[in-house]
């Protein structure tokens, strides 16, 4: 856990506002990677709504937050999905990036797919950006081959191009426990 912040699991949608905040301005920083284009896109309500369903929305607090009006500074949301868990978004503030937060979110996520019985979680990634593939390389994270890659996985890479992503840049990668 990074010094002075604390991991929760969300239990109501108080703080999807929040969250989208979040998401919205780590789109810019994928944008100048040029992980992705277009307008900025955040999960909607209902996506995040199904994560919070599922029992799988995280969010990253400095732990001097306010107690009453928490400002989260990360969050990473996930949903179960053919005996996988499917990591469908990990973001953290901008400035409050390179502190080991997105690590201690994903990591919240794989605690939550051991204790749930899961094969692994499953995740789509731009394969170039530093802070994407090659970061969840090295959480044990591998990239898979079109033959390796289960249905719900190859439909999520179909679809990412009506987001803006631009599919020769997307990756498909899994930890199998």
């Amino acid at each position: 856990m990074p010094p002075g912040i604390a991991i929760s699991k969300l239990t109501s949608d108080a703080l999807f506002e929040a969250v989208q905040r979040i998401e919205g301005a780590a789109f810019e920083t994928l944008r100048a990677a040029s992980a992705v284009s277009g307008a900025i896109q955040t999960s909607s309500d209902d996506e995040l709504r199904g994560y919070l369903d599922d029992g799988c929305l995280f969010a990253a607090f400095p732990e001097e937050s306010n107690a009453v009006s928490p400002d989260p500074v990360g969050y990473a949301g996930g949903y179960g999905v053919a005996g996988w868990l499917q990591l469908g978004e990990v973001d953290v503030m901008p400035a409050w990036q390179k502190r080991g937060i997105g690590t201690a979110l994903v990591q919240a996520v794989i605690g939550e797919a051991r204790m749930r019985g899961a094969i692994g979680v499953t995740l789509t990634t731009d394969r170039f950006a530093r802070f994407n593939a090659p970061f969840y390389a090295l959480l044990g994270f591998a990239a898979l081959t079109p033959a390796q890659t289960p249905p719900h996985l190859a439909a999520i890479l179909e679809a990412e191009p009506g987001k803006g992503l631009d599919p020769q840049r997307r990756v498909a990668m899994a930890i199998r426990f």
